[in-house]
């Protein structure tokens, strides 16, 4: 069984509104296993509802149903907090506001509170009946990432962590352990995920992707939130990819961060609004960007 609730810390934790962060990832944790019901239900089920969003990506029955559960758990426990999710779009919240959401720069913009939400996030794995995908669940605040749950039914694992209180690994059996980068110093000796040449290429960066490749020992595309959980882990050095929307880097900020980790856009701006991401153990972060910079 995966975790119910995160471990106990000792000393204080930081009020956010009348909610202490302990609380927040608490409700985090449940609409996890809300969503995990739904979801581990409908993996490779013969009667999938499957269609095609304007964007031209895929969209299940699945993906509504656990965003909507999630939703509905958050408006009975947190009336005020604003939503941004895949599925649903934008919900505002009563909890007062900064600048406009969405300017480029994520600190200090968009509500006070946010949860951001992507109830399948690796639908097309989904659809396919390929065990890499997980829920998302983030808090931002103030547009900083507070918390994040990464829940993988398929793989019996859910990741979390909040701001000062580590990063956590719950699996089927055992108590869950807590999560450091690894300590690789050295491109050379560096095992990294590019997660899709596709957008790398689109991105008119695969020049870039092909002499960070010849720079790192190891490459792999493991995909989805799956290579970003394994630098957390400490089984990856470096992860980056293009094509990114807050709702798919939202909730693994923090995990990577709490594990010791960096995690910024390609260009080493702010993550969540950026439309990439690069997560590294923090060691070889400068390193990766100088290179990605100069090719």
């Amino acid at each position: 069984m995966m975790a119910r609730s995160p471990p106990r810390y000792a000393g204080e934790v930081t009020e956010q509104n009348e909610h202490s962060l302990a609380d927040d990832l608490r409700l985090a944790l449940d609409l996890a296993d809300a969503a995990d019901a739904i979801s581990a239900e409908r993996f490779r089920s013969l009667d999938l509802v499957v269609e095609q969003k304007p964007d031209r990506t895929p969209v299940t029955d699945a993906d509504r149903a656990v965003e909507l559960a999630i939703r509905d758990g958050l408006a009975r426990e947190r009336p005020g907090d604003a939503i941004l999710g895949e599925e649903f779009g934008e919900q505002p919240g009563t909890g007062g506001t900064g600048n406009p959401a969405g300017t480029g720069d994520s600190r200090g913009t968009g509500p006070h509170r946010q949860w951001i939400i992507d109830p399948i996030d690796g639908t097309a794995n989904f659809l396919r009946g390929v065990p890499v995908w997980a829920t998302l669940i983030a808090l931002v605040v103030d547009g900083v990432p507070v918390l994040g749950v990464v829940s993988s039914p398929a793989f019996q694992k859910r990741w979390w962590a909040s701001t000062g209180q580590g990063a956590w690994l719950s699996e089927q059996s055992g108590p869950p352990r807590r999560l450091a980068v690894s300590k690789v110093a050295t491109l050379a000796d560096a095992s990294i995920s590019y997660n899709s040449l596709k957008g790398w290429d689109e991105a008119g960066r695969l020049d870039a992707l092909l002499e960070l490749s010849r720079a790192v020992w190891r490459t792999r595309a493991y995909g989805e939130m799956w290579s970003y959980m394994m630098v957390a882990e400490g089984l990856l050095d470096v992860s980056g990819e293009y094509d990114l929307q807050p709702y798919d880097v939202a909730a693994l900020i923090p995990i990577v961060e709490e594990a010791g980790g960096r995690f910024t856009g390609l260009a080493g701006e702010d993550a969540l609004w950026s439309g990439s991401a690069l997560a590294t153990n923090g060691v070889l972060h400068e390193d990766t960007l100088t290179l990605l910079d100069e090719s």
